[in-house]
């Protein structure tokens, strides 16, 4: 070795002790390639005594060095905590396992007890969580709380095999009577895709112990949002979720907000550049209706989300007593949509929380829209079907495969539906409460649908008007009946149909006939219909009303029933 390298090591080794039990080489850029390299690194090691944590991290450790240092290891069974990130540098490929493995096996024949293991920024592959996958089983991570595997390159492979490990640890510790409880998991950049982040969310709901989940930019869409989505329902603690570019749409978006519904300790959600566009953005700003107590932080940036979304979501975080910054930056505001954002939050006395909207994307234009549509259409798929023959829908409600139907509908409510008019709705009679039952709060776009049959058949004639109204005022009791975010899929559905918003997937705009609106204007104005609900309908009809051109009398007389609900009349 020679003399200029050893005094390097020398020096590096009088700063190596840092207190609480700590040997650290960080950032030392020592290039360590056998035995010999290391020689007084591994007496460094032997004679600490109590060592409980070691770093590795910014240096580049070969095999044969990293044999010698495992085998200085091998009697440190005090050690907890190993920070072995970025140690691999320049080195072959096929090396790093040998060299995970020899020092996985020295903790293990230690009988180390870690807390934390940290191997970010080694890209390792699927062979690399080979290397360290006998000592994620082993008792040694029995008692592991941190694990971070950020930008290891693991892709599907190694996600399925790291899912399998920490599945056997948890049964191996659960049969000791002292369950694997981990609660950091960092692993961004992996090109997990659905298939890995699948498989971790399956070993996610088994653990249920989770506080942070760090998988930003991994390539997962919607059917592997949604995987974790469930799994995410099942650990109660869970008060940092980090998703950052990865592709939700709405059909991740919806399974998610309702996963959200369930936890009560959540402070971040880091949901940037994932495509949860409006419909999503809706969903989300129902579960800040009604739940996330303690959120502080919320970013939804570059999602496509457009403007009377976004000012859907400034209303819903504004009550938030702990909220402190909401990021809506990089989205489809527009100039003008900006400053109403910004407006919002300062007369709320929260422009503070707002974060800049200095990138943002400017307004959709038709010929967007139309693409996306396209986009959608080759996606969209009645239901996605789980091992287990769950049927995930569009607003996050699952059903089982063999649940119950709903009852044959009379053939005069079938009638009525196909082709609707005054005179079918008024023969219905008693079968009227049958049409009634054709509405699912679990199937928004198809309540939609319904509401809008039965309305485009008001008018003025008492008898008719009547059985309209009531008609009406059941199917909307029984659809707000529920969560708000069932309630705000519903009326996300309907501002769809209604051309208010731009959607995804199948449901599309519908003609329309002034007596809608003044159904609608009837219903805005009894119990049922919530401020909440008379907000989100007014934000969308006073920045899209255009699309209702063809009603301008029956729209007006709406937004002024609405702005009267609100207390926004001028």
């Amino acid at each position: 070795m020679a003399s200029d390298d050893i005094a390097q090591l020398a020096d590096a080794l009088s700063k190596t002790h840092v207190g609480d039990g700590e040997l650290s080489y960080k950032g030392k850029g020592l290039k360590l390639d056998d035995a010999e390299s290391v020689e007084e690194l591994v007496q460094e090691i032997e004679h600490y005594q109590g060592l409980r944590a070691l770093r590795l991290e910014g240096n580049t450790v070969g095999v044969e060095a990293a044999q010698a240092i495992a085998k200085a290891l091998e009697s440190k069974d005090q050690l907890q905590r190993c920070h072995w990130s970025d140690m691999f540098t320049g080195r072959l490929r096929s090396e790093i396992p040998t060299a995970l493995r020899s020092l996985g096996g020295a903790l293990m024949i230690a009988g180390a007890r870690l807390t934390e293991l940290d191997l970010s920024d080694n890209a390792f592959g699927p062979d690399g969580v080979r290397g360290i996958e006998q000592l994620l089983r082993s008792p040694s991570c029995h008692s592991l709380r941190e694990l971070r595997l950020n930008n290891c390159g693991m892709g599907t492979g190694g996600g399925k095999i790291l899912a399998e490990a920490l599945t056997e640890c948890h049964k191996l510790s659960s049969g000791l009577g002292a369950p694997f409880r981990l609660r950091v998991f960092i692993a961004g950049r992996n090109r997990l895709e659905n298939e890995g982040a699948t498989a971790l969310a399956q070993a996610f709901q088994l653990m249920g112990s989770l506080e942070e989940v760090h998988m930003p930019q991994n390539g997962i869409n919607h059917a592997g949002i949604t995987a974790l989505a469930s799994a995410m329902q099942h650990n109660p603690d869970l008060r940092v979720l980090n998703l950052n570019d990865n592709t939700f749409t709405k059909r991740g978006a919806m399974p998610m907000a309702q996963a959200l519904r369930h936890l009560r300790n959540v402070q971040v959600i880091n949901f940037g550049d994932c495509l949860v566009r409006s419909e999503g953005a809706i969903a989300l700003s129902a579960v800040l209706r009604e739940g996330l107590p303690i959120l502080k932080e919320l970013n939804l940036s570059f999602g496509e989300i457009t403007e009377a979304a976004a000012l859907v979501v400034a209303q819903a975080v504004v009550d938030k007593p702990h909220m402190e910054k909401v990021d809506l930056n990089g989205n489809c505001l527009g100039e003008e949509g900006c400053e109403a954002l910004r407006e919002v939050m300062e007369a709320l006395d929260q422009g503070d929380m707002l974060a800049s909207l200095s990138d943002d994307e400017g307004e959709p234009d038709d010929e967007d829209e139309d693409d996306d549509d396209e986009d959608d259409d080759e996606e969209e798929e009645d239901g996605e079907e789980e091992e287990d023959g769950t049927i995930m829908k569009e607003n996050g409600v699952a059903s089982k495969e063999n649940s119950p139907e709903k009852p044959q509908s009379p053939p005069e409510v079938v009638r009525f539906l196909s082709c609707p008019t005054a005179d079918e709705l008024l023969q219905l009679r008693e079968n009227r409460t049958s049409l009634e039952q054709q509405v699912d709060v679990s199937e928004p776009d198809q309540a939609a649908d319904v509401l809008l049959k039965v309305s485009s058949v008001y008018t003025e004639d008492p008898e008719a008007k009547r059985a309209v109204l009531e008609t009406i005022d059941a199917v909307l009791k029984k659809l707000f009946s529920g969560s708000a975010l069932q309630s705000y899929c519903f009326l996300s559905s309907l501002l769809v149909m209604m051309g208010l918003l731009k959607g995804e997937g199948k449901t599309r705009k519908v003609p329309l006939v002034p007596g809608q609106l003044l159904c609608l204007e009837h219903a805005v104005q009894q119990d049922y219909f919530t401020q909440d609900h008379a907000s989100l309908l007014l934000t969308f009809l006073s920045k899209n009303g255009k699309a209702l051109k063809s009603c301008s009398g029956a729209t007006e007389s709406l937004q002024s029933a609405l702005e009267k609900r609100c207390g926004t009349e001028n």
